[in-house]
């Protein structure tokens, strides 16, 4: 069982040195490289300084272009010159479009670049159970999909755990807190009046919002989190820590990253908390019960990533 900090290094108002001072010490630490928002000085600046004390996960988003294989081995070849390292720790890959089918193309050369050592292991992002398959029976050794994966949102259980139990992939979850809706912050709260609650402004916050009216609405949303409030307080721990340990004992899951926003929130003790909690059988009997009151989501939004391709 692993949780991994994702660094969202879009606010700067932090000692990114005395965060990791912190965060080093937590167990099986990773950093998630977000390359799609951050500045190129200073991706140069966490992959050559920060990442000697974690792993490194790095994705890579290409353009809909004919997957070569000198175009596939330079842009990892960018990577590993940033990083400066001979073999990247893992990378993951996503593609947008699957009526183009140049992402098979795309990890048949990522897979050759593993066989030579300059990458150790080859992951999906937002992957959905249909092409994960495909890419499964094509040989392609991938070790992960990174889908969203919360107590609102159980649609990888449905489907790709399955698939994941038999073929040995593991999923890497995200969304998992839903941007800090899982959260004492939005306990018994009443946002439909302006002013009256905690704001919802921010992307993350906005898209899991979206998420919860998909679900079943605020108002059902606020009794889940009475019940993982109950939960909570049995254990002395946080709504954020119990929302993300039912996640991690998930079947196929192997770890949840939790995003950090640098000098606001860096939920450092709430992360330590999840590798000490027991869930027992009335704690999951009773979160299960307040989930199961939504709407299947499989049914709403499609299967995991869908919500990203849909026109």
């Amino acid at each position: 069982m692993c949780c991994f900090l994702q660094i969202c290094l879009k606010v700067m108002t932090y000692d990114l040195l005395e965060l990791f001072s912190h965060s080093c010490v937590l167990r099986a630490l990773q950093m998630d490289l977000l390359k799609i928002y951050m500045g190129f000085s200073l991706i140069e600046f966490v992959e050559s300084v920060l990442l000697n004390c974690c792993n490194s996960l790095t994705k890579w988003v290409p353009p809909p272009v004919k997957m070569t294989s000198s175009y596939v081995r330079d842009s990892i070849n960018v990577s590993r010159k940033r990083m400066d390292v001979e073999s990247l720790d893992m990378l993951q890959f996503h593609w947008w479009d699957y009526s183009n089918p140049g992402y098979l193309d795309a990890l048949k050369h990522l897979t050759d670049l593993k066989e030579e050592g300059k990458i150790k292991t080859v992951a999906l992002t937002n992957f959905d159970t249909e092409r994960l398959q495909i890419i499964l029976e094509n040989e392609v050794p991938v070790v992960s999909n990174q889908v969203q994966h919360s107590l609102v949102d159980m649609r990888p259980q449905q489907r790709m755990a399955e698939l994941c139990q038999h073929t040995g992939v593991k999923l890497i979850t995200y969304g998992t807190v839903m941007g800090g809706l899982l959260s004492e912050k939005f306990l018994d709260t009443n946002i439909a009046i302006p002013f009256a609650g905690p704001a919802i402004n921010t992307p993350s916050l906005q898209k899991y919002k979206r998420m919860v009216d998909a679900w079943g609405g605020w108002s059902l949303f606020q009794g889940l989190l009475r019940t993982l409030k109950q939960v909570a307080s049995k254990h002395g721990v946080s709504i954020a820590t119990v929302a993300v340990k039912y996640i991690l004992d998930q079947p196929a899951v192997a770890g949840s990253m939790v995003g950090v926003r640098l000098g606001l929130a860096e939920h450092i003790q709430d992360t330590n908390a999840i590798f000490s909690l027991v869930l027992d059988e009335d704690d999951v009997n009773s979160i299960r019960e307040a989930t199961a009151k939504g709407k299947d989501l499989l049914k709403v939004i499609g299967d995991c990533g869908d919500e990203y391709r849909r026109a």
